[in-house]
């Protein structure tokens, strides 16, 4: 090893699945305690890259070296062994596990009796480690009770806890507040100045030009350059991912507002939720913003009926309707975009078209049967529809890219009727050129008349998105801002608990 080594080397690395070349010669070189950037619109090859260097994917040709040295990684104990941690965007936990334990799984100290576990020093240490994230959690608490943001701060916090010289954090930014982003950028400032590499995969431009050094930029399988930050535009960046220049980010457009279409009068539910009252118009987008934990999430699962309230009143055309269940939300025309699509909106080993016709089952049968030609017509229709990129509507889900899965749940609600739309983070996950193809899809469900609910924590799309914005703090709703009066301070005013 000489100084001058990079910290990590990939050289010419090529794979091939049935009938698609995932990367094409692709290098990346990362030097030791730099923050690194790995850009690309979902299907750049970006994740199939990352998962060679855990070790969770064979390459077929190509070189790794460490410092320098070329290493033959043959499986993820392998890669950790060689000091590599890759934090993924679907999360690697054990619900049923403590915090504590989901950090030390496989690593547990031992008491003084063998075989047995010294969760006294487990739990001291992973405290440490939480502490140190600048994130409030009881380290005890099973993983199941916690947010999506905690979550993610609990893998990070694994990986972190290994010493690790090279960490992987894919989209770690993803549900994130500015408290638990600021956080995450401090713990990176510090892990690069103790000489740890970081890739760092984001599909917020505004996170690399805060906090990488340099940028290795992928489009179809293939490396199309690496510069560092400093010599690189918000635009440039762009157009290197998509291959084409995206005029306008956020694309809202103006959309005719029509008659109330939901009312939310004083929705209650103990100790989360507390007199909840707002209402949508039809073709209106309404933002509803919020830290994480504010109840943001909650009054969108009470209004689809996922969760119990003890009290108030939801209306939909003026009318009073009882929702206790999601299955009377979709009766009434309420349709719900969950922030986790794969766990909660897809059935990701079924095709596009089970998934496009599951919400509205019986208008596809008779006599207790499915009509599958009929199916496949749907299906068809809004893969056109929305343009959802797949070979067909046969393909499982699991093989489309974030932005096409997110078209399939919108076409699982647009089939089933809804008129009112919940969308919780709508654009997690997804790329920029993706984004701006869902922003358009909302845009034109506005202008038909939908009625949505948009929650995000992403500030720059409340900001861009909304007719309205509602703020949320610890359960209940701070304010409202017009479009006009709006702005990220005034937001983040209200989410803290200021007027």
């Amino acid at each position: 090893m000489t100084a001058e080594s990079p910290a990590l080397e990939m050289r010419n690395i090529t794979k091939q699945f049935p009938g698609v070349r995932a990367l094409d010669g692709v290098s990346l070189v990362v030097q030791p305690g730099e923050v690194h950037a790995l850009l690309g619109e979902n299907g750049a090859g970006k994740s199939t890259l990352m998962k060679i260097l855990a070790g969770a994917q064979p390459m077929d040709t190509g070189e790794i070296l460490l410092n320098g040295k070329p290493v033959h990684i043959d499986g993820p104990q392998k890669a950790m062994a060689l000091g590599i941690s890759i934090i993924y965007q679907e999360f690697n936990l054990a619900p049923t596990l403590s915090v504590g334990e989901n950090i030390f799984l496989g690593r547990e100290p031992i008491g003084a009796i063998p075989g047995l576990v010294n969760f006294k020093k487990l739990y001291r240490d992973a405290q440490a480690l939480i502490t140190n994230l600048g994130v409030p959690m009881d380290v005890r608490a099973p993983v199941s009770r916690l947010s999506v943001a905690q979550q993610q701060m609990v893998e990070i916090a694994k990986a972190t806890s290994r010493n690790s010289k090279i960490i992987v954090m894919d989209e770690p930014s993803a549900t994130l507040t500015d408290h638990e982003l600021n956080a995450l950028f401090d713990l990176i400032r510090k892990l690069k100045g103790q000489g740890v590499s970081i890739i760092y995969i984001s599909h917020r431009l505004e996170e690399v030009f805060q906090v990488c050094d340099a940028a290795t930029i992928m489009r179809d399988g293939r490396h199309i350059v690496t510069k560092p930050v400093s010599e690189l535009t918000r635009d440039e960046i762009v157009k290197y991912m998509v291959g084409r220049e995206l005029t306008e980010a956020i694309p809202k457009e103006a959309a005719p507002v029509g008659e109330i279409a939901l009312e939310v009068k004083g929705l209650n539910r103990k100790n989360v939720l507390h007199d909840i009252s707002f209402n949508i118009r039809k073709g209106e987008i309404v933002g509803l913003a919020g830290l994480v934990g504010s109840g943001r999430t909650e009054t969108a699962r009470a209004i689809f009926g996922a969760d119990p309230i003890d009290s108030g009143e939801i209306r939909v055309n003026g009318a009073v309707v009882k929702v206790r269940s999601p299955q009377e939300a979709i009766k009434h025309g309420i349709g719900l975009v969950t922030e986790d699509r794969k766990q909660q909106g897809l059935v990701l080993s079924m095709p596009v078209r089970h998934n496009t016709s599951m919400a509205n089952l019986p208008a596809l049968s008779r006599a207790g049967f499915l009509m599958v030609t009929q199916e496949r017509t749907v299906a068809e229709k809004y893969r056109k529809e929305l343009g959802t990129k797949t070979p067909t509507v046969e393909q499982p889900v699991k093989n489309l890219s974030g932005g096409n899965q997110q078209k399939v749940v919108l076409s699982k609600w647009l089939f089933s009727g809804t008129r009112i739309l919940i969308f919780d983070e709508p654009t997690r996950g997804i790329d920029v050129g993706a984004k701006s193809e869902i922003y358009k899809l909302m845009n034109k469900l506005a202008a038909d008349g939908v009625a949505i609910l948009m929650i995000s924590s992403e500030l720059p799309e409340v900001l861009g998105m909304s007719d309205r914005i509602l703020v949320m703090h610890e359960g209940h709703i701070s304010g409202e801002l017009s479009r006009a009066e709006a702005s990220q301070e005034a937001i983040m005013q209200l989410a803290t608990g200021g007027q």
